[in-house]
């Protein structure tokens, strides 16, 4: 938040009032002094009269002080004024009405206690709003997860409940039953691997283990392991990566797991036979890596929504192969580097777009 320096600036007014208010004082104390002294000069008695004169003391004082007050009160009047609509602002405030703010006015240190009550009712708008979204996320995690759990997990009951009963007709059956059981179990434990691995990279204390790392030979290493399986799904790689040192500073476990996401989305959804671009170059201090495929069509009109959280194309919900969290799961990743990860499409092709800070 940005900080004014105000100097004082009420104490100084509130001394220049009280001043103001003092002279004014003194002066209709005197003017009033001198009417009653005129009024009463030709009165023997009351010049005579010690209480006569104690009790003109007194209301000449008494007049000072009236005066005094009134001017004062009169002078500050706008500052009570935007003091008491503070006050009531921050009452509805503490009611609830989170995001009101005061209507800022001059240039002291209520104008500052203002702007800071403003900051303050933004700043808790904007947590409560994301605490409402955190809620919100947590309920769809929640249903996402009972849903995806379920399916194999129902799968695997129904299958043991027809081998605990003898429902199988041979040997064979009763092995078939025991791989898809199987099968069935790694996809839970798949399932719970990747919802364990979002939980803790959502954590704000999540700590990277950081080395300084060639990401050009990385690169290189990663699509040379994956080339057999590109070559099995008809796929034809088509590979421009530099061979400059470009240093960055990364976890490489992480980061390792952001390109095979990327290389898997690719093998997965890429129409057979076809080509995949896989680039990596430099511009300015990013190190940029693009890795491209043919699709029939794209999953969304929107690609990036594809990093959301659960989202899986139709072609995934069909054979629920997607956990729909490897791609928030890189987004994520990425965002820890403080890097950038964004989708595009254009005339058939997906383009996943990663870009890196370089290490200096």
């Amino acid at each position: 938040m940005r900080k004014i320096a105000f100097r004082n600036r009420l104490t100084v007014k509130l001394l220049l009032i009280s001043v103001i208010s003092l002279v004014v004082s003194i002066v209709v104390t005197n003017l009033t002094s001198q009417l009653v002294f005129y009024l009463v000069s030709g009165q023997e008695t009351i010049e005579s009269s010690v209480l006569q004169v104690s009790l003109m003391m007194i209301f000449l004082l008494s007049t000072a002080i009236v005066t005094f007050i009134f001017i004062f009160i009169l002078l500050v009047r706008k500052k009570i004024r935007y003091l008491k609509s503070i006050s009531q602002t921050v009452q509805h405030i503490a009611n609830g009405k989170l995001g009101l703010t005061i209507e800022i006015k001059g240039k002291d240190e209520l104008t500052q206690l203002a702007q800071n009550i403003n900051y303050m009712s933004k700043e808790l708008e904007n947590k409560f709003i994301h605490e409402r979204q955190l809620e919100k996320a947590k309920n769809e995690l929640i249903t996402n997860v009972s849903h995806d759990l379920r399916t194999p997990l129902t799968s695997i009951i129904g299958y043991l409940n027809l081998i605990k009963n003898e429902q199988y007709e041979n040997k064979d059956q009763l092995h078939e039953y025991f791989e898809t059981i199987y099968a069935k179990s790694q996809r839970l434990k798949h399932l719970m691997d990747e919802l364990f691995e979002f939980t803790r990279l959502s954590s704000p204390d999540v700590q990277l283990n950081l080395n300084k790392v060639d990401m050009a030979s990385l690169l290189q290493q990663i699509v040379g392991e994956y080339m057999p399986i590109f070559e099995e799904e008809q796929l034809s790689v088509q590979s421009s990566i530099t061979d400059e040192d470009f240093p960055v500073l990364i976890d490489v476990e992480k980061m390792v797991r952001v390109y095979e996401n990327l290389f898997m989305n690719a093998i997965k959804y890429s129409m057979k036979p076809s080509d995949i671009q896989i680039s990596f170059k430099s511009k300015g201090n990013t190190a940029i890596l693009q890795v491209s495929n043919r699709v029939e069509n794209p999953p969304v009109e929107d690609v990036n929504k594809m990093f959301e959280r659960f989202f899986r194309g139709d072609k995934a919900r069909v054979d629920a192969q997607g956990t729909g969290l490897g791609l928030s799961i890189s987004k994520r990743i990425v965002e820890l580097h403080n890097g950038d990860i964004r989708a595009e499409y254009k005339d058939g092709w997906i383009i996943f777009i990663v870009e890196h800070p370089l290490y200096k």
